[in-house]
């Protein structure tokens, strides 16, 4: 099997190299991003966001975000601390709301970072693929209007063998990368959802409690 990936190599020109370093890129692409959306991230802020409930919605604002900060980085520990500091701050809705889209906005881009390179990097590889092929028809027969008839065979088969060598490993190499660019898309898109509907039930909890300081300060006063 060594051998034949030597002999592939070989025959299949530099293209082979630059291909080469296209699928490289798209397995550490690939490695890095499945390690990040489905080891680091759970599709699970739904869950997480319950236990902030009871003290958003008895106006312990200064808890919500003191529970928010001891979860660290967990996104919708994050979503919570922005809406309840806007919401401790009378920001109103508007200003809830804006704090909350911002913390969604920067997620999504953590999300899908890098993952559209995937894309990239097959169309790259499926191209440098059809570019050894094409070099390669290009010399097999560029050359055999020069050969004499015994070496006519010789060069045909070489260049043939550049070509399909080529287009072979240039489609080796797209193929996974295309298919994990659509499976990590997906993943980033499940959890990006799920942020946004643990989102905005934490904006309904705190657009509650804000209406309710007012009402309660207005009775107090008459």
């Amino acid at each position: 099997m060594t051998s034949g990936i030597i002999t592939a190599f070989r025959e299949g020109g530099i293209w082979m190299i630059f291909i080469m370093i296209a699928q490289l890129a798209s397995l550490a692409l690939i490695a890095e991003r499945a390690f990040a959306l489905y080891v680091l991230r759970k599709p699970n802020q739904k869950n997480l966001v319950a236990q902030f409930e009871r003290d958003i919605k008895a106006g312990s604002l200064d808890r919500v975000i003191s529970q928010a900060r001891n979860m660290g980085s967990t996104p919708i520990a994050i979503v919570a601390q922005a809406g309840a500091q806007a919401a401790n701050d009378m920001g109103g809705k508007e200003e809830i709301q804006l704090k909350i889209d911002e913390v969604l906005l920067e997620e999504q881009s953590r999300l899908d970072k890098r993952i559209g390179f995937l894309a990239m990097l097959g169309n790259v590889g499926t191209l440098l693929g059809l570019l050894g092929t094409i070099v390669g028809l290009i010399k097999a027969f560029s050359s055999v209007g020069q050969a004499s008839a015994v070496e006519k065979a010789a060069i045909l088969s070489q260049g043939v063998s550049e070509a399909m060598y080529a287009t072979a490993y240039g489609l080796i190499m797209a193929l996974p990368a295309l298919i994990m660019f659509s499976v990590l898309q997906a993943r980033a898109n499940e959890l990006s959802e799920d942020l946004s509907k643990a989102a905005l039930k934490i904006y309904i909890w705190l657009g509650f409690n804000y209406e309710s300081v007012p009402t309660s300060t207005s009775k107090k006063k008459a």
